[in-house]
Protein backbone atom coordinates (compact mmCIF):
# COMPACT_ATOMS: atom_id res chain seq x y z
CA UNK A 1 0.00 0.00 0.00
CA UNK A 2 1.32 3.31 -0.31
CA UNK A 3 0.84 6.43 1.63
CA UNK A 4 0.14 10.03 0.48
CA UNK A 5 -0.10 13.12 2.10
CA UNK A 6 -3.65 14.27 1.38
CA UNK A 7 -3.87 16.96 2.98
CA UNK A 8 -3.11 19.34 -0.55
CA UNK A 9 -6.67 17.58 -1.26
CA UNK A 10 -8.80 19.12 1.73
CA UNK A 11 -10.13 22.10 1.90
CA UNK A 12 -11.85 23.52 4.94
CA UNK A 13 -13.43 27.10 4.87
CA UNK A 14 -14.90 28.68 8.02
CA UNK A 15 -17.30 30.85 5.83
CA UNK A 16 -19.55 27.87 4.61
CA UNK A 17 -22.90 26.83 6.26
CA UNK A 18 -21.51 23.22 5.42
CA UNK A 19 -20.19 21.60 8.57
CA UNK A 20 -16.58 20.61 8.21
CA UNK A 21 -16.98 17.02 8.70
CA UNK A 22 -18.57 16.95 5.22
CA UNK A 23 -16.22 19.41 4.20
CA UNK A 24 -13.71 17.07 4.64
CA UNK A 25 -15.36 13.89 3.12
CA UNK A 26 -16.31 16.23 0.13
CA UNK A 27 -12.63 17.38 -0.57
CA UNK A 28 -11.65 13.32 -0.27
CA UNK A 29 -14.43 12.23 -2.59
CA UNK A 30 -13.83 14.97 -5.16
CA UNK A 31 -10.15 14.06 -5.16
CA UNK A 32 -10.81 10.67 -5.85
CA UNK A 33 -13.33 11.31 -8.67
CA UNK A 34 -10.72 13.99 -10.33
CA UNK A 35 -8.07 10.66 -9.72
CA UNK A 36 -5.50 12.97 -7.79
CA UNK A 37 -4.90 10.17 -5.23
CA UNK A 38 -2.71 7.69 -7.55
CA UNK A 39 -3.76 4.25 -8.87
CA UNK A 40 -3.19 2.26 -5.41
CA UNK A 41 -5.03 2.56 -2.37
CA UNK A 42 -4.06 5.48 -0.63
CA UNK A 43 -3.55 5.70 3.47
CA UNK A 44 -5.76 8.93 5.20
CA UNK A 45 -4.22 11.05 7.38
CA UNK A 46 -4.64 10.48 10.82
CA UNK A 47 -7.37 11.47 12.96
CA UNK A 48 -4.52 13.36 15.27
CA UNK A 49 -2.91 14.78 12.18
CA UNK A 50 -6.42 16.21 10.41
CA UNK A 51 -7.04 17.91 14.20
CA UNK A 52 -4.09 19.39 14.55
CA UNK A 53 -3.63 20.30 10.74
CA UNK A 54 -6.96 21.98 10.02
CA UNK A 55 -7.96 23.04 13.93
CA UNK A 56 -10.90 20.53 14.10
CA UNK A 57 -11.46 18.92 16.66
CA UNK A 58 -11.12 14.49 16.77
CA UNK A 59 -14.78 13.90 16.53
CA UNK A 60 -15.42 16.12 13.14
CA UNK A 61 -12.16 14.18 11.63
CA UNK A 62 -13.29 10.67 12.68
CA UNK A 63 -17.56 11.78 11.54
CA UNK A 64 -15.89 12.61 7.99
CA UNK A 65 -14.45 9.46 7.77
CA UNK A 66 -17.20 7.52 9.23
CA UNK A 67 -19.20 9.52 6.06
CA UNK A 68 -16.66 8.10 3.21
CA UNK A 69 -16.87 4.41 4.42
CA UNK A 70 -20.61 4.69 4.55
CA UNK A 71 -20.74 5.79 0.73
CA UNK A 72 -18.24 3.03 0.16
CA UNK A 73 -14.98 5.18 0.06
CA UNK A 74 -12.92 4.34 2.62
CA UNK A 75 -11.93 1.52 4.24
CA UNK A 76 -10.66 1.02 7.65
CA UNK A 77 -8.09 -1.38 9.13
CA UNK A 78 -7.84 -2.06 12.68
CA UNK A 79 -4.60 -0.47 14.17
CA UNK A 80 -3.38 1.13 10.93
CA UNK A 81 -5.73 3.51 9.92
CA UNK A 82 -8.05 4.74 7.16
CA UNK A 83 -7.32 3.95 3.09
CA UNK A 84 -8.73 5.21 0.05
CA UNK A 85 -10.19 1.90 -2.01
CA UNK A 86 -8.92 0.76 -5.76
CA UNK A 87 -11.24 2.52 -8.62
CA UNK A 88 -11.26 -0.61 -9.50
CA UNK A 89 -11.95 -2.86 -6.06
CA UNK A 90 -15.36 -2.83 -4.58
CA UNK A 91 -15.44 0.39 -3.50
CA UNK A 92 -18.26 2.43 -5.44
CA UNK A 93 -19.50 6.09 -5.73
CA UNK A 94 -23.06 5.87 -4.22
CA UNK A 95 -25.50 7.95 -6.03
CA UNK A 96 -29.69 8.38 -4.55
CA UNK A 97 -32.38 9.18 -7.40
CA UNK A 98 -35.66 10.31 -5.89
CA UNK A 99 -38.11 9.88 -8.31
CA UNK A 100 -41.74 11.13 -8.02
CA UNK A 101 -43.21 8.04 -9.40
CA UNK A 102 -42.28 4.89 -11.41
CA UNK A 103 -43.28 5.17 -15.23
CA UNK A 104 -41.69 4.57 -18.62
CA UNK A 105 -40.24 8.08 -18.98
CA UNK A 106 -38.45 7.22 -15.57
CA UNK A 107 -37.21 3.68 -16.33
CA UNK A 108 -35.93 5.96 -19.56
CA UNK A 109 -34.18 8.47 -17.26
CA UNK A 110 -32.61 6.36 -15.02
CA UNK A 111 -31.73 3.50 -17.54
CA UNK A 112 -29.74 6.83 -19.22
CA UNK A 113 -28.07 7.36 -16.25
CA UNK A 114 -26.81 3.76 -15.25
CA UNK A 115 -25.58 3.24 -18.95
CA UNK A 116 -23.56 6.62 -18.87
CA UNK A 117 -21.98 6.03 -15.05
CA UNK A 118 -18.91 3.85 -14.82
CA UNK A 119 -18.87 0.70 -13.04
CA UNK A 120 -17.16 2.78 -9.96
CA UNK A 121 -21.43 4.37 -9.39
CA UNK A 122 -24.13 2.72 -7.68
CA UNK A 123 -27.56 3.98 -8.40
CA UNK A 124 -30.58 3.57 -5.02
CA UNK A 125 -33.48 4.41 -6.39
CA UNK A 126 -36.52 5.82 -3.85
CA UNK A 127 -40.12 6.75 -5.23
CA UNK A 128 -41.44 9.84 -2.95
CA UNK A 129 -44.37 9.52 -4.72
CA UNK A 130 -45.36 13.47 -4.65
CA UNK A 131 -45.96 13.41 -0.88
CA UNK A 132 -43.08 15.53 0.76
CA UNK A 133 -43.65 14.76 4.48
CA UNK A 134 -42.56 11.01 3.11
CA UNK A 135 -39.75 12.42 1.24
CA UNK A 136 -38.34 14.35 3.70
CA UNK A 137 -38.37 11.63 5.79
CA UNK A 138 -36.29 9.34 3.75
CA UNK A 139 -33.94 12.27 3.11
CA UNK A 140 -33.41 12.95 6.90
CA UNK A 141 -32.33 9.42 6.78
CA UNK A 142 -29.72 9.20 4.39
CA UNK A 143 -28.57 13.06 4.21
CA UNK A 144 -24.66 11.68 4.89
CA UNK A 145 -24.71 8.67 2.90
CA UNK A 146 -24.51 9.17 -0.55
CA UNK A 147 -21.77 11.39 -3.21
CA UNK A 148 -25.00 12.47 -5.13
CA UNK A 149 -29.03 13.30 -4.31
CA UNK A 150 -30.77 13.71 -7.62
CA UNK A 151 -34.23 14.87 -6.70
CA UNK A 152 -37.41 15.00 -9.28
CA UNK A 153 -39.10 17.63 -6.95
CA UNK A 154 -42.79 17.43 -8.02
CA UNK A 155 -44.90 17.31 -4.82
CA UNK A 156 -48.46 17.24 -3.83
CA UNK A 157 -47.78 19.30 -0.90
CA UNK A 158 -45.28 20.81 1.24
CA UNK A 159 -44.96 23.95 -0.75
CA UNK A 160 -43.67 26.24 2.05
CA UNK A 161 -40.66 23.72 2.99
CA UNK A 162 -39.55 22.01 -0.61
CA UNK A 163 -36.96 24.44 -0.71
CA UNK A 164 -35.98 24.65 2.93
CA UNK A 165 -35.59 20.56 2.67
CA UNK A 166 -33.49 20.55 -0.32
CA UNK A 167 -31.43 23.09 0.47
CA UNK A 168 -30.10 20.88 3.91
CA UNK A 169 -28.19 19.03 1.22
CA UNK A 170 -24.43 19.82 0.62
CA UNK A 171 -25.14 21.63 -3.12
CA UNK A 172 -21.54 19.57 -4.47
CA UNK A 173 -24.08 16.80 -3.77
CA UNK A 174 -27.31 18.13 -5.44
CA UNK A 175 -29.11 17.59 -8.97
CA UNK A 176 -32.00 18.69 -8.96
CA UNK A 177 -34.00 16.84 -12.14
CA UNK A 178 -37.40 17.67 -14.34
CA UNK A 179 -38.15 21.10 -12.40
CA UNK A 180 -35.74 24.23 -10.67
CA UNK A 181 -37.52 25.01 -7.20
CA UNK A 182 -37.48 28.70 -6.17
CA UNK A 183 -35.91 29.24 -3.03
CA UNK A 184 -33.25 26.93 -3.71
CA UNK A 185 -30.02 28.56 -3.35
CA UNK A 186 -26.28 28.61 -4.01
CA UNK A 187 -24.05 26.79 -6.56
CA UNK A 188 -25.73 23.32 -7.58
CA UNK A 189 -26.48 20.88 -11.19
CA UNK A 190 -29.70 20.96 -12.57
CA UNK A 191 -31.17 18.84 -15.59
CA UNK A 192 -35.19 20.64 -16.29
CA UNK A 193 -37.83 21.66 -18.07
CA UNK A 194 -39.20 25.26 -18.68
CA UNK A 195 -42.71 23.61 -18.71
CA UNK A 196 -44.49 27.04 -19.04
CA UNK A 197 -42.41 28.31 -21.68
CA UNK A 198 -42.22 25.03 -23.59
CA UNK A 199 -45.54 24.29 -23.62
CA UNK A 200 -46.82 27.62 -25.18
CA UNK A 201 -44.07 27.33 -27.50
CA UNK A 202 -45.25 23.71 -28.50
CA UNK A 203 -48.91 24.84 -28.36
CA UNK A 204 -47.37 27.91 -31.28
CA UNK A 205 -46.14 25.27 -33.25
CA UNK A 206 -49.31 23.83 -33.75
CA UNK A 207 -51.51 26.88 -33.98
CA UNK A 208 -52.32 25.85 -37.71
CA UNK A 209 -53.55 22.49 -36.87
CA UNK A 210 -55.55 24.15 -33.76
CA UNK A 211 -57.23 26.30 -36.01
CA UNK A 212 -60.02 23.95 -36.94
CA UNK A 213 -61.15 23.51 -33.23
CA UNK A 214 -62.86 26.23 -30.56
CA UNK A 215 -61.96 24.78 -27.10
CA UNK A 216 -59.05 23.53 -25.55
CA UNK A 217 -59.12 21.58 -22.71
CA UNK A 218 -55.93 20.49 -20.47
CA UNK A 219 -56.59 17.61 -18.21
CA UNK A 220 -55.00 18.43 -14.74
CA UNK A 221 -56.72 16.95 -11.76
CA UNK A 222 -56.45 18.20 -8.35
CA UNK A 223 -54.13 15.13 -7.32
CA UNK A 224 -51.62 15.69 -9.79
CA UNK A 225 -48.40 16.45 -8.89
CA UNK A 226 -47.10 18.20 -12.26
CA UNK A 227 -45.93 21.37 -12.53
CA UNK A 228 -48.80 24.10 -12.33
CA UNK A 229 -46.34 26.20 -14.76
CA UNK A 230 -47.89 23.82 -17.38
CA UNK A 231 -51.00 25.65 -16.86
CA UNK A 232 -49.61 29.60 -16.95
CA UNK A 233 -48.08 28.73 -20.45
CA UNK A 234 -51.26 26.30 -21.30
CA UNK A 235 -53.16 29.73 -20.71
CA UNK A 236 -50.93 32.65 -21.92
CA UNK A 237 -51.50 30.52 -25.22
CA UNK A 238 -55.06 30.17 -25.47
CA UNK A 239 -54.95 34.34 -24.35
CA UNK A 240 -52.32 35.44 -27.20
CA UNK A 241 -54.13 33.29 -30.16
CA UNK A 242 -58.24 34.19 -29.06
CA UNK A 243 -59.02 29.93 -28.42
CA UNK A 244 -61.48 29.33 -25.42
CA UNK A 245 -59.09 27.92 -22.55
CA UNK A 246 -60.40 25.20 -19.61
CA UNK A 247 -58.58 23.53 -17.03
CA UNK A 248 -60.70 19.47 -16.65
CA UNK A 249 -60.16 18.63 -13.22
CA UNK A 250 -61.98 14.78 -14.24
CA UNK A 251 -62.25 13.17 -17.61
CA UNK A 252 -64.74 11.14 -16.50
CA UNK A 253 -67.44 13.29 -16.04
CA UNK A 254 -66.33 16.09 -18.70
CA UNK A 255 -68.37 17.02 -21.29
CA UNK A 256 -66.93 15.70 -25.28
CA UNK A 257 -68.18 17.97 -27.65
CA UNK A 258 -67.86 18.86 -31.68
CA UNK A 259 -65.10 21.36 -32.13
CA UNK A 260 -62.91 20.22 -28.62
CA UNK A 261 -59.29 19.70 -28.27
CA UNK A 262 -58.11 17.82 -25.16
CA UNK A 263 -54.02 17.56 -24.19
CA UNK A 264 -53.84 14.53 -21.50
CA UNK A 265 -50.98 14.56 -19.19
CA UNK A 266 -51.40 11.60 -17.90
CA UNK A 267 -51.49 8.10 -19.91
CA UNK A 268 -54.66 6.78 -17.37
CA UNK A 269 -56.41 9.86 -18.15
CA UNK A 270 -55.29 9.53 -21.64
CA UNK A 271 -57.37 6.20 -22.06
CA UNK A 272 -60.42 7.16 -20.30
CA UNK A 273 -60.51 10.20 -22.84
CA UNK A 274 -60.50 8.15 -25.85
CA UNK A 275 -62.71 5.52 -24.59
CA UNK A 276 -65.33 7.99 -24.00
CA UNK A 277 -64.68 9.88 -27.68
CA UNK A 278 -65.20 6.36 -29.12
CA UNK A 279 -68.37 6.26 -27.39
CA UNK A 280 -69.55 9.32 -28.74
CA UNK A 281 -69.04 8.86 -32.28
CA UNK A 282 -66.81 11.87 -33.09
CA UNK A 283 -63.90 11.13 -34.91
CA UNK A 284 -60.14 12.09 -33.43
CA UNK A 285 -58.70 14.51 -36.30
CA UNK A 286 -61.79 15.78 -37.35
CA UNK A 287 -64.36 16.37 -35.16
CA UNK A 288 -62.30 16.16 -31.76
CA UNK A 289 -58.68 16.99 -31.36
CA UNK A 290 -56.16 15.27 -28.59
CA UNK A 291 -52.78 16.07 -27.82
CA UNK A 292 -50.70 14.28 -25.12
CA UNK A 293 -47.83 14.73 -22.86
CA UNK A 294 -44.92 12.37 -23.42
CA UNK A 295 -43.76 10.30 -26.43
CA UNK A 296 -44.15 6.54 -26.34
CA UNK A 297 -44.26 3.76 -29.19
CA UNK A 298 -47.89 3.19 -28.93
CA UNK A 299 -48.93 6.74 -29.54
CA UNK A 300 -46.95 6.28 -32.92
CA UNK A 301 -49.70 4.20 -34.21
CA UNK A 302 -53.03 4.78 -31.91
CA UNK A 303 -56.12 6.12 -33.81
CA UNK A 304 -52.96 6.39 -37.12
CA UNK A 305 -50.93 8.48 -34.44
CA UNK A 306 -51.12 10.96 -31.64
CA UNK A 307 -49.75 14.27 -31.87
CA UNK A 308 -47.45 14.69 -28.61
CA UNK A 309 -45.66 17.54 -26.99
CA UNK A 310 -42.46 15.36 -25.21
CA UNK A 311 -39.26 15.87 -23.87
CA UNK A 312 -36.37 13.91 -24.74
CA UNK A 313 -36.16 11.80 -21.29
CA UNK A 314 -32.68 9.74 -22.59
CA UNK A 315 -31.02 13.16 -22.93
CA UNK A 316 -32.35 13.89 -19.58
CA UNK A 317 -30.20 10.83 -18.14
CA UNK A 318 -27.24 11.71 -20.11
CA UNK A 319 -26.92 14.99 -19.13
CA UNK A 320 -27.35 14.14 -15.63
CA UNK A 321 -25.20 11.31 -15.87
CA UNK A 322 -22.67 14.30 -17.37
CA UNK A 323 -22.72 16.24 -14.47
CA UNK A 324 -22.22 13.58 -12.05
CA UNK A 325 -19.27 12.23 -13.60
CA UNK A 326 -17.70 15.97 -13.85
CA UNK A 327 -18.94 17.12 -10.62
CA UNK A 328 -20.27 19.90 -13.00
CA UNK A 329 -22.75 22.56 -11.41
CA UNK A 330 -24.56 23.61 -14.84
CA UNK A 331 -28.05 24.30 -14.94
CA UNK A 332 -29.41 22.26 -18.64
CA UNK A 333 -32.79 22.79 -20.08
CA UNK A 334 -34.05 20.08 -22.14
CA UNK A 335 -36.42 21.42 -24.62
CA UNK A 336 -40.04 19.88 -25.43
CA UNK A 337 -40.62 18.54 -28.74
CA UNK A 338 -44.12 18.64 -30.73
CA UNK A 339 -44.90 15.68 -32.83
CA UNK A 340 -47.89 16.06 -35.03
CA UNK A 341 -49.92 13.55 -36.05
CA UNK A 342 -53.26 12.80 -37.07
CA UNK A 343 -54.93 12.81 -34.04
CA UNK A 344 -54.95 16.65 -34.57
Amino acid sequence: MRKNNLLEHIHLDDRLATPKYRQLADSIVHAFQQGKLGEYETMLPSISELSFEFEISRDTAERGYRQLKRAGIVRSVPGKGFYIKKPDDSAKIRVLLFFNKLSVHKKTIYDSISAALSKQYTLDLCIHDGDFSFFSSLLKDRIDEYAYYVIIPHFTNGDMEVAKVINSIDKNKLILLDKLVNGVTGNYGAVYENFEHDIYSALEKANKQLRKYRTIKIIFSKSSNLPHEILKGFFAFCQQYNFIGKTVRNIKTEPIRNGDVFISLDEEDLIILIERIFLTGLEVGKNVGLISYNETSFKKIMLNGITTISTDFKRMGEKTAQLILCNAKQHIEVPFKLILRASL
